[in-house]
Protein backbone atom coordinates (compact mmCIF):
# COMPACT_ATOMS: atom_id res chain seq x y z
CA UNK A 1 0.00 0.00 0.00
CA UNK A 2 1.27 3.46 -0.91
CA UNK A 3 1.54 5.79 2.07
CA UNK A 4 -0.18 9.17 2.18
CA UNK A 5 3.25 10.82 2.02
CA UNK A 6 4.20 8.96 -1.17
CA UNK A 7 0.83 9.58 -2.80
CA UNK A 8 0.92 13.28 -1.93
CA UNK A 9 4.56 13.73 -2.92
CA UNK A 10 4.29 11.87 -6.20
CA UNK A 11 1.17 13.79 -7.20
CA UNK A 12 2.68 17.17 -6.31
CA UNK A 13 5.92 16.39 -8.15
CA UNK A 14 4.04 15.16 -11.22
CA UNK A 15 1.81 18.24 -11.28
CA UNK A 16 4.87 20.48 -10.92
CA UNK A 17 6.81 18.65 -13.65
CA UNK A 18 3.92 18.83 -16.08
CA UNK A 19 3.12 22.46 -15.27
CA UNK A 20 6.75 23.48 -15.86
CA UNK A 21 6.78 21.67 -19.21
CA UNK A 22 3.51 23.28 -20.31
CA UNK A 23 4.71 26.73 -19.17
CA UNK A 24 8.03 26.24 -20.96
CA UNK A 25 6.33 25.20 -24.19
CA UNK A 26 3.94 28.16 -24.10
CA UNK A 27 6.54 30.74 -23.02
CA UNK A 28 8.87 29.63 -25.82
CA UNK A 29 6.23 30.97 -28.24
CA UNK A 30 6.89 34.40 -26.67
CA UNK A 31 10.67 34.00 -26.69
CA UNK A 32 10.80 33.52 -22.93
CA UNK A 33 11.32 30.69 -20.46
CA UNK A 34 8.68 28.92 -18.38
CA UNK A 35 9.42 30.67 -15.09
CA UNK A 36 8.67 34.04 -16.71
CA UNK A 37 4.97 33.07 -16.92
CA UNK A 38 4.26 33.80 -13.26
CA UNK A 39 5.81 37.26 -13.53
CA UNK A 40 3.83 38.17 -16.64
CA UNK A 41 0.59 37.00 -15.03
CA UNK A 42 1.30 38.93 -11.81
CA UNK A 43 2.27 42.11 -13.66
CA UNK A 44 -0.82 41.82 -15.85
CA UNK A 45 -2.94 41.95 -12.66
CA UNK A 46 -1.17 45.19 -11.65
CA UNK A 47 -1.33 47.52 -14.67
CA UNK A 48 -0.32 50.46 -12.44
CA UNK A 49 3.05 48.71 -12.05
CA UNK A 50 4.86 46.96 -9.23
CA UNK A 51 8.33 47.23 -7.77
CA UNK A 52 10.73 44.30 -8.00
CA UNK A 53 10.31 43.78 -4.24
CA UNK A 54 6.52 43.65 -4.61
CA UNK A 55 6.80 41.24 -7.53
CA UNK A 56 9.08 39.03 -5.46
CA UNK A 57 6.49 38.96 -2.66
CA UNK A 58 3.51 38.41 -4.97
CA UNK A 59 5.20 35.51 -6.78
CA UNK A 60 6.97 34.01 -3.79
CA UNK A 61 10.35 34.18 -5.56
CA UNK A 62 13.66 35.56 -4.42
CA UNK A 63 14.74 39.00 -5.59
CA UNK A 64 17.66 37.65 -7.64
CA UNK A 65 15.30 35.48 -9.70
CA UNK A 66 12.96 38.45 -10.19
CA UNK A 67 15.87 40.63 -11.27
CA UNK A 68 17.09 38.09 -13.85
CA UNK A 69 13.58 37.61 -15.24
CA UNK A 70 12.93 41.35 -15.45
CA UNK A 71 16.24 41.91 -17.25
CA UNK A 72 15.36 39.23 -19.76
CA UNK A 73 11.88 40.64 -20.33
CA UNK A 74 13.28 44.18 -20.63
CA UNK A 75 15.73 43.00 -23.31
CA UNK A 76 12.78 41.58 -25.25
CA UNK A 77 10.79 44.81 -24.95
CA UNK A 78 8.09 43.35 -22.70
CA UNK A 79 8.76 45.32 -19.51
CA UNK A 80 9.79 48.90 -18.78
CA UNK A 81 11.00 50.46 -15.55
CA UNK A 82 9.48 53.78 -14.59
CA UNK A 83 11.50 55.60 -11.96
CA UNK A 84 10.83 58.61 -9.80
CA UNK A 85 12.94 61.77 -9.96
CA UNK A 86 15.26 60.34 -12.65
CA UNK A 87 16.12 57.36 -10.44
CA UNK A 88 15.38 53.69 -11.06
CA UNK A 89 15.59 52.92 -7.33
CA UNK A 90 12.26 51.33 -6.44
CA UNK A 91 11.16 51.79 -10.03
CA UNK A 92 7.74 50.55 -11.02
CA UNK A 93 7.78 47.70 -13.49
CA UNK A 94 5.12 47.84 -16.17
CA UNK A 95 4.26 45.68 -19.12
CA UNK A 96 4.71 47.19 -22.56
CA UNK A 97 2.15 46.48 -25.27
CA UNK A 98 4.26 43.49 -26.32
CA UNK A 99 4.38 42.34 -22.69
CA UNK A 100 0.61 42.70 -22.34
CA UNK A 101 0.10 40.59 -25.46
CA UNK A 102 2.41 37.90 -24.05
CA UNK A 103 0.62 38.04 -20.67
CA UNK A 104 -2.79 37.77 -22.34
CA UNK A 105 -1.55 34.77 -24.34
CA UNK A 106 -0.22 33.07 -21.19
CA UNK A 107 -3.39 33.80 -19.22
CA UNK A 108 -5.55 32.29 -21.97
CA UNK A 109 -3.32 29.24 -22.36
CA UNK A 110 -3.07 28.74 -18.59
CA UNK A 111 -6.86 28.82 -18.44
CA UNK A 112 -7.03 26.07 -21.06
CA UNK A 113 -4.46 23.99 -19.15
CA UNK A 114 -6.29 24.40 -15.84
CA UNK A 115 -9.66 23.56 -17.45
CA UNK A 116 -8.23 20.43 -19.05
CA UNK A 117 -6.33 19.48 -15.89
CA UNK A 118 -9.54 19.70 -13.86
CA UNK A 119 -11.57 17.72 -16.38
CA UNK A 120 -14.00 15.46 -14.56
CA UNK A 121 -14.39 17.73 -11.53
CA UNK A 122 -17.65 19.49 -10.87
CA UNK A 123 -17.78 22.97 -9.30
CA UNK A 124 -18.21 21.63 -5.76
CA UNK A 125 -15.28 19.22 -6.09
CA UNK A 126 -13.13 21.99 -7.54
CA UNK A 127 -14.01 24.34 -4.65
CA UNK A 128 -13.17 21.67 -2.06
CA UNK A 129 -9.94 20.84 -3.89
CA UNK A 130 -8.68 24.45 -3.91
CA UNK A 131 -9.76 25.03 -0.32
CA UNK A 132 -7.90 21.87 0.70
CA UNK A 133 -4.84 22.70 -1.37
CA UNK A 134 -4.64 26.21 0.14
CA UNK A 135 -4.95 24.77 3.67
CA UNK A 136 -2.16 22.24 3.00
CA UNK A 137 0.02 25.01 1.54
CA UNK A 138 -0.57 27.24 4.60
CA UNK A 139 0.18 24.37 6.98
CA UNK A 140 3.37 23.42 5.13
CA UNK A 141 4.44 27.09 4.98
CA UNK A 142 4.09 27.32 8.78
CA UNK A 143 6.09 24.10 9.24
CA UNK A 144 8.81 25.33 6.88
CA UNK A 145 9.00 28.64 8.76
CA UNK A 146 8.89 27.16 12.29
CA UNK A 147 10.47 23.77 11.69
CA UNK A 148 8.95 20.34 12.01
CA UNK A 149 7.84 19.73 15.61
CA UNK A 150 9.59 16.95 17.53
Amino acid sequence: MISRFERFSFAIFEISRCWHKIAGDEMAKCGLKGPHAIYLIAMNRHPEGVTAAQLSEICGRDKADVSRAISSMEERGMVVKEGLNNSLYRARLKLTEKGKQAADHICRRAGVAVDLGGKGLDDEQRAVFYETLELIAANLRAISDDGLPQ
